[in-house]
């Protein structure tokens, strides 16, 4: 299950994994975003919440969530990527490679600073 919010103030998407993610997740989060992005300016901060990153239940979820980082790469300014999770704390070096924003690790007790390094 993929969790998400917007904070509609300050342009940030919120994304909360629990538990393996699928491919409708992703599909409903991309409707989201899509109907978000068409009446207000584009969001341009994530936010990814996840003590534990709980990977994908199928190669077709896996393609949904990249598919979503493609759609995304050129409006998403800023990722912070909050958790203590190995991957997690591994990817802003992976998709420094494929997408333009700027990308942050923080420890997973530290929400509050990446929530305002996002705003800043």
């Amino acid at each position: 299950m993929l969790k998400h919010e917007i904070d509609t103030e300050n342009g940030i998407l919120t994304v909360t994994p629990s538990g393996e993610l699928s491919a409708m997740d992703f599909k409903r989060l991309t409707d989201t975003v899509d109907e978000y992005n068409a009446t207000h300016e584009p969001l341009d901060s994530l936010m990814i919440l996840s003590e534990h990153f709980p990977g994908w239940d199928s190669f077709g979820a896996l393609f949904q969530h990249l598919k979503f980082v493609r759609q995304q790469r050129d409006q998403i300014r800023k990722v912070a990527a909050v958790s203590d999770s190995g991957f997690l704390t591994v990817m802003p070096h992976i998709v420094d490679h494929f997408i333009k924003a700027d990308v942050r690790h923080f420890d997973y007790d530290d929400k509050a600073q990446a929530l305002a390094w996002l705003i800043s």
